[in-house]
C-alpha cells in the first residue's frame, strides 16, 4: 500500500448534454493524469447529467458508448477514474458510480441508496449493497449525494478498513435553497470529525435550462481531522488536487464505535460481514 495517495476532485455543471458531458469528461482525465493524480473523481451523473427531463429521453447505447470511451481514457492516461450515469433498467432508474482502473476495467459500480429530489424518487430506485473497493492495496468507500446524510453507508465500510471516502454529488436545487446551503454548509458536512478518514467530494456547478434551479458547488478535499487540502468555488467548472497522507487516516473513531458500548460489537460485525458479502455484486 502506498504511504501517499494524490486525488483530484472535478466540478462540473449538472445539466448540460450528453455530448458536451464526456468532452469536459475526458477532457479533466487527462488533466488530471498530467498534474500527477493517481485518482480523478467526477460529480454525480457526470456523463448523463441529473437533469431528469433530459436524461431520461437518452439512448441507453449512447449512455454505455459515453461510459467506454471514459474507460478508454482511463487507460490511455493510467488513471483511476470515478465517473457517475443514471442508467435504465428493467425496473426505473438507477444513479450510478463506476469505479474504472488504470486499465480502463470498471473494477466495482455502486448504486445511490437514499434517493433526493422529486425526480430522482419518481424515476429511481434505491441500490442495496455498500460500497467498499481497493485503490492500489487502499481500501476505500463512496456515497452519492444525500447517501452522505446516512453516515452508516460510510462508516460501516471504514469498520472493514475503508481509508477514503469519495462522495460524487449534484447539489441542485431551487436558487433560494442552495443558498441557504451555502451559507450553512449544509450540501456536503465532512465527516473526518466523526470517523478519522479522507474525504472527497466531486459536486456540481450551474443552473438548469429553465433557470429554476441551481447547484452549490464548493467541492472539497479534506483530511481526518475534516480540514480542507482543497477548496472549489461556488460558480466555475474547476479541478482541485491534494495529496493523501494516508497514515492519517487511522479511523481513530470508527474503531471506537466497534467495541463501545460492548453491547453493540456483535452487530457491528455482523454488518460488516454483510457488507463484505455484498461488495461485488453488480447493480442491476
Amino acid at each position: 500500500m502506498p504511504a501517499t495517495l494524490q486525488v483530484s476532485c472535478v466540478q462540473m455543471h449538472w445539466a448540460k448534454s450528453l455530448e458536451f458531458n464526456l468532452d469536459r469528461t475526458l477532457h479533466y482525465i487527462g488533466v488530471a493524469a498530467k498534474a500527477g493524480s493517481r485518482v480523478v473523481v467526477f460529480p454525480e451523473a457526470n456523463l448523463t447529467s441529473y437533469y431528469f427531463p433530459y436524461l431520461v429521453n437518452l439512448s441507453q447505447p449512447a449512455v454505455r458508448r459515453a461510459l467506454a470511451k471514459t474507460c478508454a481514457a482511463a487507460r490511455k492516461h493510467s488513471i483511476w477514474v470515478i465517473a457517475g450515469t443514471i442508467q435504465k433498467t428493467a425496473d426505473r432508474f438507477l444513479n450510478l458510480a463506476h469505479v474504472i482502473s488504470p486499465k480502463g476495467v470498471i473494477v466495482h459500480e455502486y448504486a445511490k441508496v437514499n434517493l433526493a429530489g422529486r425526480d430522482e424518487k419518481k424515476y429511481c430506485r434505491g441500490g442495496d449493497k455498500l460500497a467498499l473497493f481497493e485503490i492500489d492495496g487502499v481500501l476505500c468507500t463512496l456515497v452519492i449525494c444525500r447517501d452522505g446524510r446516512h453516515p452508516e453507508l460510510y462508516r460501516i465500510p471504514a469498520m472493514a478498513g475503508a481509508q477514503i471516502l469519495f462522495q460524487p454529488s449534484c447539489s441542485s436545487d431551487e436558487i433560494e435553497a442552495v443558498c441557504w446551503k451555502r451559507t450553512s454548509g449544509r450540501a456536503q458536512q465532512p465527516v473526518g470529525p466523526n470517523s478519522k478518514i479522507f474525504h472527497c467530494v466531486a459536486n456540481t456547478i450551474g443552473e438548469a435550462p429553465d433557470g429554476k434551479q441551481t447547484s452549490s458547488g464548493s467541492s472539497f478535499i479534506r483530511e481526518p481531522n475534516g480540514i480542507p487540502l482543497a477548496e472549489a468555488g461556488f460558480y466555475q467548472e474547476e479541478l482541485i488536487t491534494a495529496v493523501l497522507d494516508l497514515s492519517r487516516a487511522d479511523r481513530a473513531y470508527i474503531r471506537d464505535s466497534q467495541t463501545n458500548p460492548p453491547f453493540l460489537a456483535k452487530y457491528w460485525k455482523q454488518m460488516v460481514a454483510e457488507t463484505l458479502a455484498r461488495k461485488d455484486r453488480r447493480p442491476t
